[in-house]
């Protein structure tokens, strides 16, 4: 069984960046431990072929399906994965206080990001485009040289959304001829009626201004719908207290944690003018 250590309220704000690309606390670390899976069934000759030709393929699936078990088990104990930098090892880490954006009434939108909402800018789809985001993600951006993403959250956060576990929200700048860039998007994992967001990002330089605040704004309207209590940010910062996000200590959010996953809760179909719509009809504008 992995041993983790909990987090230390005297973590150093340098290094990796959290889900919203601000400076993430470092935290006490410990490593992914992948289970055993089955393996491969003796033969009595090497020359002989597997009675099963898809043998090999069984396996390479078996061993996944192990690997998805012990992330969502991690993820179920309030641990997330991070690395100190592209080439450094992914260690699992878990502050010992969250941030939550709230999925009611009290999600706050400013009067500019509902205006960029309803004006439909942006093509606004769900997994059409997931290992774009997550590659986007990982790649350095205005106030950091480096990223808390490397190669093995990215095949791990694959391997989820293959298995449906993870999800992304993506924000397309149609051109004049047409074709649709990716501007911005976001992505996290799903546990029942939770939502553990990772990481977003934006092009602004590409037309992509406030695209993923738009992506936000869609995920909290899409999680209402489908019957979500918990939509987990990691991290306090600037950027998640402009949604109204609130802040929980360890033990409280992995009460609602444990709350959220006892939710019979199925990712529905995604309708981007779910958030339009609803923005359109609400006469409450937040305060900038």
């Amino acid at each position: 069984m992995l041993q983790l250590k909990a987090a230390t309220d005297t973590a150093r704000q340098s290094g990796p960046t959290n889900i919203f690309g601000n400076p993430i606390a470092r935290f006490s670390p410990a490593r992914l431990t992948i289970p055993p899976v089955p393996r491969r069934p003796p033969h009595s000759d090497p020359e002989t072929p597997p009675r099963h030709p898809d043998a090999a393929a069984r396996y390479e699936h078996a061993r996944e399906q192990a690997v998805v078990r012990e992330i969502l088990r991690l993820y179920a104990q309030g641990w997330f994965p991070m690395a100190e930098s592209r080439d450094s090892p992914a260690q699992w880490v878990q502050p010992n206080r969250r941030a939550l954006i709230p999925l009611d009434h009290s999600f706050r939108i400013s009067r500019s990001l509902r205006a960029r909402v309803r004006s439909q800018r942006f093509v606004v789809r769900c997994d059409s485009a997931f290992e774009q985001v997550i590659h986007a993600c990982a790649q350095p951006g205005p106030g950091r040289t480096d990223t808390w993403i490397n190669d093995d959250i990215i095949a791990w956060y694959s391997l989820l959304h293959r298995a449906g576990h993870a999800h992304s929200i993506e924000a397309f700048l149609p051109s004049p001829s047409g074709s649709l860039s990716l501007v911005g998007g976001l992505y996290g994992v799903t546990l029942a009626g939770a939502f553990c967001g990772e990481s977003m990002f934006s092009r602004p330089e590409h037309g992509g201004t406030d695209a993923s605040k738009v992506c936000l704004v869609h995920l909290v309207h899409h999680l209402r719908l489908a019957g979500f209590t918990l939509l987990d940010a990691q991290i306090q910062n600037a950027h998640t207290d402009q949604f109204g996000a609130v802040h929980v200590t360890r033990s409280k959010y992995l009460k609602l944690l444990a709350d959220a996953r006892t939710k019979s809760v199925a990712w529905p179909p995604f309708d981007p003018l779910m958030a339009v719509l609803s923005l359109t009809r609400s006469d409450h504008n937040p305060p900038e």
